[in-house]
């Protein structure tokens, strides 16, 4: 008993010395049964653009979320019992620019991702006390910060700033990183992405894209969203557009490299898709077509010492007044050769209705198709970080789970289907496990990715309608020592949260 007493009084000593900042958190797992998975709590914030992305704050047991409904603000929401929350303030978005599009939160600090209320201006990041709600610091950064995140060690905050083109595309910003030192009064340091430009012909043989009425590689790049390394020294970019993910070393505000994802081939069998939303049924069936990756979120974890990224294959398009890549393949003059059926193909009921990027396919510049590429690849991926190569992709595994689970849209056949958007890994118990949002079905995949290179599917999910943003909350943080799936979905306004049974 002496010993347990003087082993307890030289922990407590050697703690009462530390720098606090210095001082672990506390860390403990608690097993649970992936399986069951049930909601726990749903509150509306008010409709349409009312619930999109969230942030939890521990130490004020607080809920941020972002609200571009009725008015920009970010509401702030009581979690201190996850089965009854409720929104308790409010902070207004108007004195800072337009819509809030991303909330990050670490250690009584939110920060906030606004853009100007000239969309091709320069945006702003803004770091909120969690208690009080008062400004701490305002921070000017790229044009369309569209999500921001702290590094695990809260010494950085990273913003993606996407930089889109206005509608007459006369105005199209610079797409960049910003990287700011918290430690340093949030000193910042914005970079583009200028040093890769001699790169382009080595890039776009691997399947990065750079288009648009200009075709200018600079402010062509779109940076979508981020992930930090567990040791906050690297971080990662989706270039959604682009089709590509970029390497960041933070401590340097340098980008060191880009990776091509290339692109999904459709008429091997394990991918096989519903591409018609006019055939009255839904069957997965393989085309002589392409999936270009373009994903949305991505995660971070690392296994035996090798880092994996994951990502939710989204895709998405530029469509602009003056300038649209989208067409549909019925609309398409096809290459005879690559497609000897092509009037067959092009009917509703088949190939007709798939919608294609007019920025590819046209290998031999003489005006028609030899290959047809579409928008996502409806699906989340694993990928080497280190090497860049694709490891895991889950093929056609969401589509069918969504079908079996009575959700899946047919309606959305033509164009990326269940549209994996959201993506986010927490560990449970002993277990690694990733959330796939995926919008277009309003559901959650769950998958146990103990091993990342070969996932196991545990569940689906309904959610609210459009689910845009997943919040993994680990037990050692949660209100109640257990944890937490928080989904926040665009079109309804709901915050839903989720909980396993513990085993």
């Amino acid at each position: 008993m002496k010993k347990i007493i003087l082993l307890a009084s030289v922990i407590a000593a050697t703690l009462l010395s530390c720098n606090k900042e210095e001082v672990p958190a506390l860390e403990f797992t608690v097993n649970e049964d992936l399986s069951s998975y049930t909601e726990i709590a749903s509150l509306n914030l008010g409709g349409a653009g009312a619930a999109e992305i969230t942030t939890f704050d521990p130490t004020t047991k607080r809920l941020f979320a972002v609200n571009n409904g009725k008015e920009n603000k970010i509401d702030v929401i009581d979690f201190s019992n996850p089965a009854s929350i409720s929104v308790i303030h409010s902070i207004s978005m108007t004195p800072y620019g337009g819509y809030v599009n991303s909330v990050s939160a670490y250690n009584g600090k939110v920060a906030a991702a606004i853009e100007s209320t000239d969309k091709q201006a320069a945006g702003k990041i803004v770091i909120f006390n969690a208690s009080t709600y008062a400004e701490e610091k305002v921070i000017t950064v790229g044009a369309l910060p569209d999500m921001v995140t702290y590094s695990p060690d809260g010494k950085y905050i990273l913003s993606a700033n996407e930089g889109e083109p206005n509608a007459a595309y006369t105005n199209d910003p610079d797409g960049s990183i910003s990287i700011i030192d918290v430690v340093n009064n949030y000193a910042v340091k914005t970079v583009n992405f200028s040093s890769f430009a001699s790169q382009l012909t080595d890039l776009t043989s691997k399947g990065f894209r750079v288009f648009g009425p200009n075709k200018d590689f600079v402010k062509d790049i779109e940076p979508e969203y981020i992930t930090v390394s567990d040791d906050s020294k690297t971080a990662w970019v989706t270039l959604q557009e682009n089709n590509a993910i970029a390497e960041i070393n933070i401590s340097t505000g340098t980008i060191t490299k880009i990776s091509p994802l290339g692109f999904k081939d459709y008429s091997v069998t394990t991918n096989a898709t519903d591409i018609s939303d006019r055939d009255n049924t839904i069957a997965f069936n393989s085309w002589k077509a392409y999936g270009i990756y373009m994903p949305d979120a991505i995660a971070y974890t690392n296994y035996n010492g090798t880092p994996y990224l994951f990502t939710a294959n989204e895709g998405d398009s530029r469509e602009y007044t003056a300038f649209s890549e989208v067409k549909r393949v019925g609309t398409l003059n096809l290459d005879p050769t690559a497609f000897p059926n092509a009037t067959i193909l092009k009917g509703d009921t088949q190939m007709g209705r798939l919608n294609v990027t007019s920025t590819l396919g046209d290998k031999d510049g003489d005006g028609d198709y030899d290959a047809l590429y579409s928008f996502g690849a409806r699906s989340f991926s694993v990928w080497n970080a280190t090497s860049g190569q694709l490891v895991f992709d889950s093929k056609n595994e969401l589509d069918i789970k969504a079908k079996d689970l009575g959700v899946y849209d047919d309606t959305r056949s033509d164009d990326k289907s269940v549209e994996p958007e959201a993506i986010t890994i927490g560990r449970v118990g002993s277990k690694l496990v990733a959330y796939v949002g995926l919008e277009r079905v309003d559901a959650l995949a769950v998958y146990d990715i103990t091993n990342p290179t070969a996932p196991v599917f545990i569940k689906m999910i309904k959610t609210g309608d459009a689910p845009e943003g997943v919040l993994f909350i680990s037990a050692s943080k949660s209100p109640i020592q257990q944890s937490l799936i928080v989904v926040s979905s665009e079109n309804d306004g709901l915050i839903k949260v989720y909980k396993a049974t513990k085993l």
